[in-house]
């Protein structure tokens, strides 16, 4: 058996109409969308990893809803630091939430055992595990120590040499540690940066893709970073008894720069 399923991040929606950074969200995401019915109709499932919306308004969860009801497999979802947990909740149910109080799920599917964390904290813009999210994380790895295991959130762990480092899991060694206590540990897949990176941390594989928002240019040493139209990014995750391969698809190309009035 083959496990494979997209993963979307950073997609920022608003409410239909409006613009986030210069960028019709609800558009790129409509075009992320059509590549998963024309390429990955056939997948297991599709993860949305966070910064659902923006600014978290009603109407943007609604019209994210709209969207993705048009996706032809089962989605998935967890939060970001731009995301609204309780709007979330009121416009897609309760039933999303977990015992931990946030919006973690286990998805067991052929032979993987996946499970995503709600990293998203209100009026914090870097990434929190509270002390039950890593006692659950615990639990659900001692269940599946048969398996191998992917873990998917919103913020990432590890630090990426980059101007953006002072956002990631600043508290990451509870974490760190939680993983260490499952012997196949295939990938750690984040967002959040709007970059796509690879990284061996502490022994564990650690991934971002750069989303469906505006991308960053990776400048060197401690640059600003430029901010990019595209691409529009999203994963797809290959799962073997014996590999697990993530790879790239860029469903919009561009890098033109994006320019910002300044009062």
């Amino acid at each position: 058996m083959t496990l494979k399923f997209v993963v979307m991040s950073d997609l920022h929606v608003m409410p239909e109409g409006e613009l986030s950074m210069t960028l019709d969200t609800g558009d790129r995401l409509e075009q992320a969308v059509d590549a998963v019915i024309a390429r990955y109709h056939e997948a297991d499932f599709c993860v949305l990893a966070g910064d659902l919306t923006d600014l978290g308004q009603p109407a943007a969860y609604e019209h994210l809803k709209t969207i993705i009801d048009r996706i032809p497999i089962p989605v998935h979802i967890t939060l970001g630091n731009h995301d609204d947990r309780p709007t979330f909740l009121s416009v897609f149910g309760e039933d999303f939430l977990a015992e931990t109080g946030k919006v973690d799920k286990v998805i067991d599917a052929k032979g993987y055992r996946i499970i995503l964390l709600d990293s998203s904290e209100p009026g914090r813009v870097d990434g929190v595990l509270d002390s039950g999210q890593i006692n659950w994380l615990q639990a659900r790895l001692a269940e599946a120590m048969d398996r191998p295991v992917i873990v998917i959130l919103h913020h990432n762990a590890n630090a990426l040499h980059i101007e953006a480092d002072n956002i990631r899991m600043l508290e990451p060694d509870a974490f760190i540690d939680a993983l260490k206590t499952h012997p196949d540990i295939r990938q750690v897949i984040a967002g959040h940066v709007h970059l796509t990176s690879t990284a061996t941390w502490r022994g564990l594989p650690f991934t971002t893709l750069a989303g469906g928002h505006y991308s960053v240019s990776v400048d060197q040493p401690h640059i600003p970073m430029r901010r990019l139209t595209g691409p529009g990014q999203m994963a797809f995750v290959i799962g073997t008894p014996d590999s697990t391969t993530v790879l790239f698809d860029d469903f919009i190309d561009g890098n033109e720069e994006i320019f910002l009035a300044v009062d």
